[in-house]
């Protein structure tokens, strides 16, 4: 069985790390899947979150694409009403300039943080009530098309930069298949709602200029290791982290142990948040290429699109490798 891998990347930022250090693994990443044979590595727009270093996505995909060859790299995703459709067009249509044929741009519509820093990014709090609007104002601009009289992205008209519509819910999965347009599921932390969701996406897809049929990708969490004992504890590491972020936002807040974090994971809340992560392979690479293969099989997707959840690079790098290995990807 053969199936399309891609990376999502938030750029984690690990304790006692700098932004920089993260940034230097985002790249290690990025090659070694493009080594391995993975088809793309996204990066998903977050702020205010001090353990993800993603929040500038054009900036850092155009210093992960000037260090690899053949890649595919793009958003998953900006949050399109943070910004204006003319900047994202100008930003990602400098990329594919510089870097043509390898860059995609994933868009969603939350804001990627909380209300407080939404605020401080004068984001609009009816801004998300525009996103169909926004993103064919941002379609039209990459092809050249502009709908605003007067005005085109320079760079960016003509580059015709592949869209894709990333969501949790119905909503997004309705405007892929009205627009035409690849949707990604984000399953990996919204599972709820996935088989609805695709199976709303293929009811309803029209075809498009960029798009004949239905493309589907799904996402799941991944810790490949050499050890089970050891994949699993990686994987704790990480969901403990998670939950740990969850509970200890906004100034003044307690600082949480491993204990009282598996203590509270017994409860209704806590079982809440670890469902999040239910769609999750982890174990040696067998282990991992079966629960993917069931995964690919169940949900009828094109591509599967891995978060390795492995605390440390040197475990997602090797999650990475082995994971390509198991599922017989092809190496560059």
């Amino acid at each position: 069985m053969t199936i399309v891998l891609s990376i999502l990347d938030l750029a984690p930022i690990a304790p006692g790390q700098t932004a920089r250090e993260g940034f230097a693994a985002s790249v290690a990443l990025a090659q070694t899947a493009e080594k391995h044979g993975y088809e793309r590595v996204w990066y998903a727009e977050h702020h205010n979150m001090p353990t993800i270093g993603s929040s500038a996505t054009s900036i850092l995909i155009g210093h992960v694409a000037g260090q690899t060859s053949t890649i595919r790299l793009g958003s998953g995703g900006v949050m399109l009403p943070n910004h204006s459709p003319l900047v994202i067009a100008e930003q990602y249509g400098t990329l594919a300039e510089l870097y043509p044929d390898r860059i995609d741009l994933g868009l969603g519509r939350a804001p990627g943080s909380d209300q407080n820093t939404a605020r401080a990014m004068r984001r609009d709090p009816r801004a998300s009530d525009q996103f169909p609007q926004d993103v064919m104002e941002l379609q039209a601009y990459l092809r050249g098309q502009s709908i605003v009289p007067g005005v085109q992205a320079v760079p960016g008209a003509g580059t015709n930069v592949p869209l894709y519509i990333l969501g949790s819910s119905l909503f997004g999965a309705g405007l892929a298949a009205a627009l035409g347009l690849p949707y990604a599921f984000a399953s990996h932390f919204a599972p709820d709602a996935l088989h609805e969701a695709i199976a709303l996406y293929r009811r309803e897809f029209t075809p498009s200029e960029q798009l004949a049929a239905p493309h589907l990708i799904v996402a799941a969490n991944v810790v490949a290791a050499d050890d089970k004992a050891d994949a699993e504890q990686q994987f704790a590491t990480t969901r403990r982290t998670r939950v740990r972020g969850m509970l200890s936002r906004g100034p003044a807040t307690p600082e949480y142990s491993d204990d009282q974090i598996d203590v509270f994971l017994t409860t209704p809340e806590g079982r809440n948040i670890a469902n999040m992560m239910r769609y999750s392979a982890v174990g040696t690479a067998d282990e991992v290429r079966l629960y993917l293969e069931e995964f690919a099989e169940g949900t009828q997707a094109d591509e599967l699109i891995l978060a390795h959840q492995s605390p440390f690079v040197e475990g997602r790098l090797r999650s990475v490798e082995l994971t390509a290995n198991a599922m017989n990807l092809v190496a560059v």
